[in-house]
């Protein structure tokens, strides 16, 4: 018995190698993508393009993937039109038409559609888009036409299942703009310095009654547009539209909002989109109309901010293109590695920026072989990356 023992002993072991093997061989298979929403305009067909990452996070253009007609070429910077899942074997990517407010599921293995869904008829996005945000159960669309929001059920296959909508509006009358979500919350924009909180814990967004006015908007020249929330549900973070780099912080931790914290980080124009670095030490924020990037450092357990770094203006800027929109991530971990950067032109592009931070300083370099042409796109303001950032 006690040989046997031993035999079974060794056998397990070696069952144990072998599956962590097998387990390390996966993992350094797995597919490494920026995607864009191409938003071609309806003379021609629109498309999803994956850009495969090297090593270093230089992009190379692997393949466009067709996605109907519809696509408008602009709207708002906030509205993300790509969305990435990564939950459990589900890997897909969600890109939105904004005409016809169609979205599609893209299987990352498959690199093909395999899901189509359309909301109701006030369901659409040829004024300024379609966003998208989503969990492992739910896809919610921001449709910019009527101001609704759009909830799809996630089901297997990359399919997903309209539920239904609700219109929504800000104080002044605007419409939807900015979207995230964060466990039961939903956290909104709109298009006149008013924000909004949701509970979507059944599926369907209930509003939790504390649309405001945020302390930046009072000003009269800066609103609210992009957002972000915290890993831990902490603070919602707003990028602002506005003559500066403003940003604004909303503490969530009731399951609410409350009046925002307004930090002016820079003289450059516009800071519609950000995104937290996945240890939550930097905030990325395209200044859009500056043709820059700002890094500002956040502090995870006050929810401050104070200023970073800002690159230089962006190769191109101008001459080729003409703003900057959405940020991707290169890593899931630390700063995250390269920052891509939409560039939105005819042709557009993405701008790849190295980032440096340690003891209190840092800096955006942009790098030799930035940017990388999209010539599938001729006005690209969404990205997403795959793996994505695991909040």
């Amino acid at each position: 018995m006690r040989i046997a023992s031993r035999l079974c002993s060794s056998c397990l072991t070696i069952i144990l190698i072998g599956i962590c093997a097998s387990g390390a061989a996966l993992g350094a298979s797995q597919p490494h993508y920026v995607i864009t929403n191409d938003d071609v305009p309806p003379s021609l067909t629109t498309s999803v393009s994956f850009f495969s990452v090297a090593a270093n996070g230089i992009l190379t253009l692997k393949t466009k993937v067709l996605t109907g007609e519809g696509g408008i070429a602009g709207g708002y910077f906030a509205a993300n039109r790509v969305n990435v899942l990564e939950s459990g074997n589900a890997e897909c990517v969600y890109a939105s038409v904004a005409q016809s407010g169609e979205i599609e599921g893209i299987g990352i293995r498959t690199l093909k559609v395999d899901g189509h869904a359309m909301g109701s008829g006030n369901d659409t996005g040829a004024a300024n888009g379609v966003g998208l945000a989503m969990n492992s159960q739910y896809l919610y669309g921001s449709f910019t036409d009527h101001s609704t929001i759009g909830t799809f059920q996630v089901l297997p296959g990359c399919k997903i299942k309209f539920v239904s909508d609700i219109a929504v509006s800000g104080l002044q009358g605007g419409t939807i703009d900015g979207m995230v979500i964060h466990g039961n919350i939903m956290v909104v924009t709109y298009g006149d310095g008013s924000i909004e909180s949701f509970d979507i814990s059944g599926g369907v967004p209930v509003s939790n009654h504390d649309e405001q006015n945020s302390t930046g908007s009072r000003g009269g020249n800066t609103y609210p547009s992009g957002v972000d929330i915290t890993q831990d549900g902490h603070y919602a973070i707003f990028g602002d539209t506005s003559p500066f780099t403003v940003v604004e912080v909303s503490d969530i931790s009731s399951g609410k909002l409350t009046p925002t914290v307004v930090y002016r980080l820079g003289n450059k124009i516009n800071s519609s989109n950000v995104l937290l670095s996945p240890d939550e030490t930097l905030l990325y924020i395209s200044n859009n109309q500056s043709g820059t990037v700002t890094a500002a450092f956040f502090y995870k357990t006050t929810g401050k901010l104070s200023k970073g770094c800002v690159s230089r203006s962006l190769k191109g800027y101008v001459t080729n293109w003409s703003y900057v929109a959405s940020l991707a991530l290169q890593q899931t971990t630390g700063t995250g590695g390269v920052v891509y950067v939409a560039e939105y032109g005819a042709p557009s592009s993405i701008a790849e920026i190295n980032v440096k931070s340690s003891g209190g300083k840092c800096s955006l370099t942009e790098s030799a072989k930035s940017p990388v042409s999209d010539p599938n796109s001729p006005g690209l303001l969404s990205i997403g990356a795959f793996p994505p950032r695991p909040f």
